[in-house]
């Protein structure tokens, strides 16, 4: 039988504006696309999904503790709180499994306030810059870096144990 492994996606401030920002810097795939993208990807490589948004710090923050005990790994869009938020640095410090920070545009061709993410400090892998399509590569490493917890199955696939 195959064993299903829980991922939460978390999407932080500003990412329900995806398709909608009239500037098209994030394209034009909204949250709802991506979410349905990723819940095919998710399907097909084992993982049971989540996929959760909030403009609010605090909602997010208990998210995350909430998923200390009912999931195995987190993929976090932070949007702008990626930047701002020591909280969200804390509450995933907390989070003992795979993290994968998400990001739609690459962050170090953006302004240099970007460049400084607080998630990043406790992510096990980052990407960024390559649009709707970086969450669903981020489910299929997050599928390889869980496998590889429970087995040597994705040390096989090439994946990397998580430094956590």
């Amino acid at each position: 039988m195959t064993q299903f492994f829980k991922v939460l996606i978390v999407n932080g401030a500003n990412t329900n504006l995806y398709g909608v920002d009239p500037s098209g810097i994030y394209g034009q795939e909204t949250l709802a696309d991506i979410e349905a993208g990723c819940r095919a990807v998710a399907k097909d490589v084992g993982l049971t999904l989540d996929f959760r948004q909030s403009n609010h710090e605090g909602q997010l923050i208990d998210w995350i503790h909430d998923a200390r005990q009912s999931q195995d790994g987190i993929i976090i869009n932070a949007g702008s709180l990626t930047y701002t938020s020591i909280g969200l640095l804390d509450a995933l410090s907390a989070f003992a499994k795979p993290v994968i920070e998400v990001h739609m545009t690459n962050i170090y061709r953006r302004e240099a306030f970007r460049h400084r993410s607080f998630i990043s400090k406790t992510a096990t892998g980052l990407i960024a810059g390559l649009g709707p399509a970086g969450y669903e590569l981020a489910l299929t490493a997050m599928a390889g870096l869980l496998k590889g917890i429970r087995s040597d199955a994705g040390r096989s696939a090439g994946f990397l144990q998580p430094d956590r």
